[in-house]
């Protein structure tokens, strides 16, 4: 099938990567993609929040399916432009994205149908966030309504910088709001399920690693690494997550008239109490898609394709191999805050030679001499496969050290003593 993939950052390579060694797929452009996209599909520029442009290129390729990758996207509607115009598409409706779109909105859907979750106040006066920190305590969980790209999230003992983070996500305009949650405690896991608006199939669950700095010190960032599969997970957790969480919430969505077609991301704690959701999203999660799909010996393709037309009950199930990934990510000079970009980055090729090593572009660029520079916060994701999470986590980090990037910033705990 001739496929178009929204998105441009790792999540995007990795399932470029996937899609483009897969037999089912004869044709894979990626709009507007990156320097390690095009080597390996068609690069072609797009407004990505442009319902109509998005639409119209996928008429200009012929697409029999659309992959959005980014949630922005989605939430702008691109989605419901692509099915008007006749074409497959994998990801949600603008009105169903708003479970990413709206973290009160996505409490509301989790309420309906009874989906175990932290419990929480949604504030928009400081008056009423300074009431919900006194009632749920330290650790303080402060989390933005709306999408800020997974860093609008504070976890802090410190009420000043809960209340500083509370006041900038109230402050943006009249309508904005905050999520005051309580703390969850527990390990936490991400599950990625594939949706066609009535039926549910799960991945392979992968844990990521959200702080900056090593031993989970410093800012959440968009996430520096993640690993697959999880061998201390409880048996049987991938089944109560389809029956607790998963397929209530697409069966609430689709009472209320928004089926969601797709990809339900359930970020989840396993707590003292039992499971419970921390976040739901409505793509696929960056960096896990870089393990998740590394194991996958599926069709992506005929699994995505299935979704957008309805038709997972009819696909056979996923096969994983027995192998491990575990994914470390170079980030940018100042990140997650302000970055410096125009570094050159050497070494990938030469990472990427190396046994069980594949490199995925995030935000990169070529500059005027043709090398490669860095253009994001977080730059490449470097992929990692073995027999078991150490072998997986030393070829990565074999990986990672024959990577040049003036001012990298890296975790070295990634997936260690797993």
């Amino acid at each position: 099938m001739k496929i178009l993939l929204i998105g441009s950052g790792a999540r995007e390579h990795a399932l470029a990567h996937s899609l483009a060694a897969d037999p089912a797929t004869t044709s894979l452009v990626v709009a507007p993609g990156n320097p390690g996209t095009g080597r390996i599909a068609r690069n072609v520029a797009v407004d990505a929040l442009s319902p109509d442009a998005v639409a119209d290129l996928a008429r200009e390729v012929a697409a029999d399916l659309v992959v959005i990758g980014p949630e922005a996207p989605l939430v702008a509607g691109v989605a419901d432009a692509v099915r008007a115009a006749g074409i497959a598409v994998f990801g949600p409706n603008g009105d169903a994205a708003t479970l990413e779109g709206s973290k009160a909105f996505a409490k509301e859907v989790m309420a309906a149908a009874a989906v175990p979750t932290a419990m929480a106040h949604v504030c928009q006066t400081m008056d009423e966030v300074t009431d919900a920190l006194d009632a749920f305590g330290p650790p303080y969980v402060v989390k933005d309504d709306g999408l800020a790209a997974g860093k609008g999230v504070v976890v802090t003992e410190d009420r000043t910088a809960a209340l500083d983070h509370a006041r900038a996500c109230v402050s943006r305009s009249r309508r904005s709001s905050v999520v005051i949650e309580e703390f969850l405690d527990g390990p936490e896991i991400s599950l990625f399920c594939l949706s066609d608006g009535q039926t549910v199939v799960p991945l392979a669950p992968a844990q990521d690693f959200k702080r900056l700095g090593d031993g989970d010190t410093g800012p959440n960032t968009g996430g520096m690494g993640a690993y697959s599969p999880l061998p201390w997970a409880p048996e049987g957790l991938v089944d109560e997550v389809v029956e607790r969480v998963a397929l209530p919430t697409v069966r609430e969505l689709a009472r209320r008239g928004t089926p969601f077609v797709g990809l339900l991301y359930c970020g989840l704690a396993l707590t003292s109490r039992g499971l419970r959701v921390v976040e739901f999203n409505a793509r696929f999660g960056d960096p896990e898609t870089q393990v998740v799909l590394a194991r996958l010996e599926s069709s992506l393709a005929t699994a995505l394709h299935a979704a957008a037309t309805g038709s997972l009950d009819q696909l056979p199930d996923l096969r994983w191999s027995a192998d491990a990934a575990v994914t470390v990510v170079l980030a940018a000079h100042g990140y997650p805050g302000q970055v410096r970009n125009g570094d050159r980055i050497d070494g990938a090729e030469a990472a990427e030679a190396l046994d069980g090593v594949h490199v995925l572009h995030a935000g990169t660029a070529t500059n005027a001499e043709g090398a490669l520079v860095a253009a994001g916060g977080r730059v490449l994701s470097v992929v990692g496969v073995g027999a078991d999470i150490a072998d997986a986590r030393n070829a990565a980090y074999a990986g990672v050290e024959k990577i040049q990037l003036d001012g990298a910033q890296f975790r070295t705990d990634i997936a260690a003593n797993i």
